[in-house]
């Protein structure tokens, strides 16, 4: 029984620092029917990354061998994050892994690109998710374009939370549709969850403790936000829930609208 370095998910010195995933001694068992075990890079804004984003609860429930890290960076868009060397770290580590790993990148941009203030066009922001996508593809990796979180932004109604996202949701389809990668429509799921729950109960996830941060996700919003998208990679890739420790009940709340 062969022991081997692989990386642990997701553990950074600071949100905006370099992503500094941290080696550890596993013990790789053999006879896994799956002989190419996935590896997971996120790319994202701060809806992804780790303290207020969906990331660390999707990569938590990973089954060993398989493992990823994220590489989400608060306030970034589409050009920041490759500015900031964040996109470069990701392919670096798809062209490191590819040939031992069935790596995915999730692509997961909007937030902070549609704010004026950034100076990120539409069509701009929609050929970066189309060029990360392709170049993920190029290096031997599966892209998986992650429409943006919604907020929990309830103005009048309860059950009716702002739909403000929807142009980038749009961007992150054609972009999918594009390139031949599987969109992962978190916007839709996260949006219809929060208007069936209402304000209330969504409110439940909200960043602080004040909880008046309606973007950004505590602990446990991160946990269930990470399995939706765990449950909406998994209907995209079947073959991945063998690699993903499942939540029968969280699951069932989230697709039978039950605050969880």
């Amino acid at each position: 029984m062969g022991l081997s370095w692989i990386k642990a998910a997701a553990v950074f010195v600071a949100a905006t620092a370099t992503a500094t995933p941290v080696n550890i001694l596993v013990d790789r068992k053999p006879g896994h029917k799956h002989a190419k075990p996935p590896a997971f890079f996120l790319a994202g804004d701060s809806t992804t990354a780790v303290d207020g984003g969906w990331g660390n609860g999707l990569l938590a429930p990973l089954i060993e061998p398989a493992w990823g890290v994220n590489f989400g960076l608060s306030g970034a868009t589409t050009v920041s994050f490759v500015a900031a060397g964040r996109w470069a770290n990701v392919t670096q580590d798809l062209k490191q892994y590819a040939k031992e790993y069935d790596c995915y990148v999730t692509i997961s941009f909007g937030h902070n690109d549609q704010k004026p203030e950034n100076n990120v066009t539409f069509d701009v922001y929609q050929q970066n998710l189309i060029n990360f996508a392709n170049e993920v593809k190029s290096l031997g990796g599966t892209a998986l374009l992650v429409s943006s979180l919604t907020r929990r932004v309830f103005p009048t109604d309860p059950h009716n939370a702002t739909d403000s996202l929807h142009n980038e949701r749009l961007a992150a389809i054609q972009a999918a549709n594009v390139t031949g990668s599987p969109i992962i429509d978190l916007n839709a799921a996260s949006l219809a969850y929060v208007d069936a729950i209402g304000r209330d109960a969504a409110w439940v996830y909200n960043w602080g403790d004040d909880r008046k941060d309606m973007t950004h996700l505590n602990p446990w919003g991160e946990v269930v936000f990470g399995r939706m998208v765990a449950d909406l990679i998994i209907r995209a890739k079947p073959d991945l829930k063998h690699w993903i420790t499942p939540n029968e009940t969280l699951s069932y709340d989230i697709w039978n609208n039950i605050p969880a």
